[in-house]
């Protein structure tokens, strides 16, 4: 198999160039891949051809071991010469002790054994060792495939073209070229290639590659929409926002693409153990060569015994297994998450997000939507409707998000035909008005009081905003930023998956961080705190965990990239579109939903977990037949399975983080 760092540099250089020349050129490498496995199929295929007719030959021609040489040198050199290449060209840039040399050593080795006094010759076992060699390289090629299509989708989201709208004409032209402020046109099927503003038509919205949802979301004039996403429906033109290299579909693909530099302690650890341990296999392959033959007092008759155990000794403790099937399961973690609309930085983050054991949550923007929005209505002399319509014409023009939650609550107000004159805004109260004739006051107990209007308080916890009409009492409105659908699962996701301690921080008051925390069933909440304070919380936080635990913050990224950097997992809610969520944290969910925290910790786990299995399964499997080939019990086919086998079963075993479909 291909040398770790071999291996890791070619990876990372492909998928740089499918980054750098998506859908045209990354398609072409596309093919190109598929092209290599196809062209090891017929090599492989070929071989065993060859290598049973040298077998019959071997069986029915009466041949010396010189001229049996050549005959399964045929087979042998045709399916082991890229191996032979590599093995040379290692030695040559002094890189010789990696994969490639041990098994040209094994395999030469064995070939030129038969010709030892006493000894069988071992030509059909040289053939086969190679020809497995290549099967391995076979699946570790198809994995890594696999495993590059996984995140193939997010290299896809950035189109080659744009229409842009310029002179009365629509000029197609690469996305680096537009300007922010021009107009792109996106008819039904095309991508959006830039980030924007809808400013004619409607459309419905296909934002899977960036979130992982396949709910279509719906974008008339004034949405803002994002490069990358596909629009389904109808013709929209867009006024760019962002320029091509700010854009958001290239803010992830560059995310993706650095996620491959940071190792997790696992794939550093292998990498630091690769550099150590092929040596010293070597070393222990030629002492078990020649050691025991000296000291047998038989160096003639021993020598052949214990070479042959020394090249089974070669051929089972190559690493190919640990080197390949590690960081290909990491790889594979952050494409699987990728695929549920969750990035993760660096394979280095995974550690650390199998080892949460406290999530501490920012309630606006995480929790809760961040909008304010009409939570209950209790009327005393009106109903319901007619109360909120009153109340939403006094604030049809207020620019105060109370005042957008009125008219969101009515949005009929504007078309009815009421008319509204005499508006007078009193600051730190409220709003008067003239609605068709009725005098309306809308405001918080201060203004009541001040108009020398009986009011009493609301049961509930919000901004309450009580309504007069014409000098009377006519009932309150209560305000809330309205909690997610989906926080109390993602509470409830997280206590299940034994997370010992979760706690919410706000700015917001007691009472409101109160409510908020006894609907979620927190137990611990922070409330009246500043960005400073926040900080303090997590610093108490990382000093009072376990040694092994980790401590997780769950923010907007907009107003918490303090807290995001000091925590030991950052983690952005709603990346979609937002820069600042993007840059500062470690991990960015692109939707706006706190249960993919659940499944970003339950990825992450199962990554790590794939990754031990093949560690362990590894040393195993390869410690017993070392065990074996060292006391003269191991045959070259053992040593084969030990080595290729194992390598097979750790890349299949790997492949399965691609499905981490949650």
């Amino acid at each position: 198999m291909k040398h770790i760092h071999h291996h890791l540099e070619e990876s990372q250089h492909h998928h740089g160039e499918c980054c750098n020349h998506c859908n045209g050129h990354g398609e072409g490498h596309h093919h190109h891949h598929e092209n290599n496995l196809k062209g090891q199929i017929i090599r492989i295929a070929i071989t065993v051809i060859l290598l049973i007719a040298a077998v019959l030959v071997e069986k029915y021609c009466s041949l010396s071991t010189w001229q049996l040489l050549l005959v399964y040198l045929v087979p042998y050199l045709f399916i082991g010469f890229e191996t032979l290449k590599e093995a040379v060209e290692g030695l040559v840039h002094g890189n010789a002790l990696n994969e490639h040399f041990l098994m040209s050593v094994a395999t030469i080795g064995a070939l030129c054994i038969g010709f030892l006094p006493g000894a069988e010759t071992q030509f059909p076992e040289a053939v086969f060792v190679m020809l497995f060699f290549q099967i391995g390289e076979l699946f570790e090629g198809y994995a890594e495939g696999k495993s590059r299509d996984s995140i193939a989708h997010l290299m896809d989201i950035r189109p080659d073209t744009a229409n842009v709208e310029r002179n009365g004409e629509i000029v197609t032209m690469k996305p680096e070229q537009v300007s922010v402020g021009e107009t792109i046109i996106v008819r039904p099927g095309e991508r959006i290639p830039l980030d924007g503003v809808v400013t004619e038509g409607q459309s419905a919205i296909n934002t899977v590659a960036l979130t992982g949802e396949s709910m279509p979301r719906e974008a008339g004039i004034g949405e803002e929409v994002f490069s990358g996403c596909v629009n389904l429906s109808g013709v929209i033109r867009i006024r760019t926002t962002k320029n091509f290299g700010e854009s958001t579909a290239s803010k992830i693909i560059e995310l993706v693409e650095n996620a491959k530099e940071r190792k997790s302690k696992s794939e550093t650890f292998i990498s630091r153990f690769a550099r150590i341990y092929t040596p010293v296999v070597v070393f222990a392959a030629i002492a078990l060569a020649l050691l025991p033959p000296l000291f047998s007092g038989h160096f003639a008759t021993a020598f052949p015994v214990w070479l042959y155990r020394a090249l089974l000794f070669l051929v089972v403790s190559c690493p190919c297994a640990l080197v390949i099937s590690v960081p290909l399961t990491f790889f594979g973690g952050i494409g699987g998450a990728s695929r549920n609309g969750i990035l993760v930085k660096g394979a280095n983050l995974m550690d650390k997000l199998s080892k949460v054991s406290t999530v501490v949550f920012d309630k606006t923007g995480t929790l809760t939507h961040g909008q304010f929005a009409v939570d209950a209505v209790h009327p005393e002399q009106l109903d319901e409707q007619q109360l909120l319509h009153l109340a939403a014409h006094v604030e049809h023009f207020s620019t105060h998000p109370i005042g957008a939650a009125l008219r969101d609550a009515f949005p009929n107000e504007a078309t009815d035909g009421c008319s509204v004159t005499d508006v007078e805004e009193i600051a730190g109260q409220g709003v008067r008005a003239n609605v068709s004739g009725k005098i309306v006051c809308v405001g918080n107990a201060k203004m009541m009081e001040t108009a020398g209007i009986k009011w009493h308080d609301c049961h509930l916890v919000g901004t309450i905003v009580h309504v007069a009409v014409d000098g009377e009492y006519a009932g309150h409105i209560v305000i809330n930023d309205r909690i997610k659908d989906d926080s109390a699962e993602s509470i409830a996701m997280l206590k299940n998956l034994g997370v010992s301690r979760i706690v919410m921080l706000t700015g917001d008051r007691e009472e409101v961080g109160k409510d908020v925390a006894g609907k979620l069933q927190i137990s611990e909440y922070h409330a009246n705190l500043m960005p400073a304070d926040k900080v303090s919380h997590i610093e108490q936080l990382l000093a009072e965990k376990h040694d092994k635990g980790a401590v997780a913050f769950v923010g907007d990224g907009i107003n918490d990239a303090p807290v995001l950097a000091r925590a030991d997992i950052g983690i952005a809610m709603g990346g979609l579109g937002s820069d600042a969520a993007i840059e500062a944290a470690d991990v960015v969910l692109m939707n706006d939903k706190p249960s993919k925290i659940a499944t970003a910790i339950q990825i992450a786990r199962r990554t790590l977990r794939i990754a031990r299995q093949n560690v362990w399964f590894a040393i195993g499997v390869k410690v017993a037949v070392l065990i074996l080939a060292t006391v003269g019990l191991a045959t070259l086919w053992m040593a084969v399975f030990a080595d290729v086998g194992v390598t097979v079963l750790a890349v299949l075993n790997a492949m399965r983080t691609l499905k981490c479909r949650m």
